[in-house]
Protein backbone atom coordinates (compact mmCIF):
# COMPACT_ATOMS: atom_id res chain seq x y z
CA UNK A 1 0.00 0.00 0.00
CA UNK A 2 1.84 3.20 -1.25
CA UNK A 3 -0.42 5.75 0.36
CA UNK A 4 0.81 4.28 3.69
CA UNK A 5 4.08 2.72 2.82
CA UNK A 6 5.92 5.00 5.44
CA UNK A 7 4.23 5.27 8.63
CA UNK A 8 6.76 7.57 9.81
CA UNK A 9 5.56 10.62 8.17
CA UNK A 10 2.40 10.19 9.98
CA UNK A 11 2.25 11.77 13.65
CA UNK A 12 0.08 12.77 16.67
CA UNK A 13 0.12 16.70 17.30
CA UNK A 14 -0.65 17.72 20.80
CA UNK A 15 -2.06 20.93 21.39
CA UNK A 16 -3.85 22.29 24.39
CA UNK A 17 -6.63 25.19 23.66
CA UNK A 18 -8.43 27.37 26.85
CA UNK A 19 -12.07 26.48 25.99
CA UNK A 20 -13.54 23.87 24.11
CA UNK A 21 -14.92 26.46 21.68
CA UNK A 22 -11.44 27.43 20.56
CA UNK A 23 -10.15 23.73 20.53
CA UNK A 24 -13.31 22.80 18.22
CA UNK A 25 -12.64 26.08 16.05
CA UNK A 26 -9.02 24.99 15.40
CA UNK A 27 -10.28 21.39 14.92
CA UNK A 28 -12.43 22.16 12.08
CA UNK A 29 -9.96 24.45 10.67
CA UNK A 30 -7.42 21.65 10.62
CA UNK A 31 -9.83 19.26 9.16
CA UNK A 32 -11.49 21.45 6.79
CA UNK A 33 -7.98 22.73 5.04
CA UNK A 34 -6.82 19.11 5.28
CA UNK A 35 -3.76 19.92 7.59
CA UNK A 36 -5.50 17.22 9.92
CA UNK A 37 -6.89 14.05 9.53
CA UNK A 38 -9.33 13.61 12.70
CA UNK A 39 -9.04 15.29 15.95
CA UNK A 40 -10.08 14.23 19.40
CA UNK A 41 -10.70 17.03 21.65
CA UNK A 42 -10.37 16.38 25.63
CA UNK A 43 -10.97 18.04 28.80
CA UNK A 44 -7.78 17.86 31.00
CA UNK A 45 -6.23 20.00 33.65
CA UNK A 46 -2.95 20.89 33.35
CA UNK A 47 0.32 21.98 35.72
CA UNK A 48 2.51 24.47 34.59
CA UNK A 49 4.67 27.59 35.53
CA UNK A 50 3.94 30.64 33.52
CA UNK A 51 5.76 34.37 34.29
CA UNK A 52 7.38 32.70 37.24
CA UNK A 53 3.79 31.93 39.00
CA UNK A 54 2.54 28.09 39.67
CA UNK A 55 -1.06 27.61 37.34
CA UNK A 56 -3.30 24.98 37.35
CA UNK A 57 -5.86 25.18 35.09
CA UNK A 58 -8.64 23.63 32.56
CA UNK A 59 -7.92 23.28 28.97
CA UNK A 60 -9.16 21.50 26.29
CA UNK A 61 -6.26 19.06 24.54
CA UNK A 62 -6.28 18.29 20.73
CA UNK A 63 -4.74 14.84 19.82
CA UNK A 64 -4.44 15.91 16.07
CA UNK A 65 -3.73 12.76 13.49
CA UNK A 66 -1.82 14.35 10.12
CA UNK A 67 1.18 14.23 8.17
CA UNK A 68 4.67 15.52 9.62
CA UNK A 69 5.73 16.65 6.20
CA UNK A 70 2.74 19.28 7.05
CA UNK A 71 3.89 20.00 10.26
CA UNK A 72 5.02 23.48 9.46
CA UNK A 73 1.98 24.45 7.39
CA UNK A 74 -0.22 22.85 10.70
CA UNK A 75 1.61 24.68 13.26
CA UNK A 76 1.46 27.94 11.65
CA UNK A 77 -2.49 27.67 11.69
CA UNK A 78 -2.65 26.80 14.35
CA UNK A 79 -0.96 30.04 15.93
CA UNK A 80 -2.71 31.97 13.18
CA UNK A 81 -5.88 30.75 15.38
CA UNK A 82 -4.84 30.12 18.92
CA UNK A 83 -5.30 32.78 21.68
CA UNK A 84 -2.22 31.78 23.95
CA UNK A 85 0.93 33.34 23.33
CA UNK A 86 3.09 30.49 23.17
CA UNK A 87 0.66 27.69 22.26
CA UNK A 88 1.87 23.97 22.98
CA UNK A 89 2.23 22.53 19.27
CA UNK A 90 4.16 19.12 20.04
CA UNK A 91 4.35 16.25 17.28
CA UNK A 92 5.05 12.60 18.09
CA UNK A 93 5.74 10.20 15.16
CA UNK A 94 3.19 7.19 15.05
CA UNK A 95 6.03 4.23 14.86
CA UNK A 96 3.05 1.34 14.35
CA UNK A 97 -0.78 1.83 13.01
CA UNK A 98 -3.32 0.10 11.10
CA UNK A 99 -2.59 0.02 7.71
CA UNK A 100 -6.35 0.62 7.05
CA UNK A 101 -6.34 3.62 9.69
CA UNK A 102 -3.21 4.54 7.87
CA UNK A 103 -4.63 4.85 4.40
CA UNK A 104 -7.67 6.42 5.37
CA UNK A 105 -6.04 9.08 7.06
CA UNK A 106 -3.74 9.57 3.75
CA UNK A 107 -6.85 10.17 1.75
CA UNK A 108 -8.09 12.73 4.19
CA UNK A 109 -4.69 14.58 3.90
CA UNK A 110 -3.50 17.35 1.61
CA UNK A 111 -1.25 15.79 -0.73
CA UNK A 112 2.73 17.08 -0.06
CA UNK A 113 4.00 18.84 -3.26
CA UNK A 114 7.40 18.08 -3.99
Amino acid sequence: MDSASDVTQYGVVLVTAASQQEAEAIAISLVKSQLAACVNIVPITSVYTWQGELCQEPEWQLLIKTDLNQFSALSAKIQELHSYEVPEIIALPIVAGSTTYLNWMSGQLQRVKD
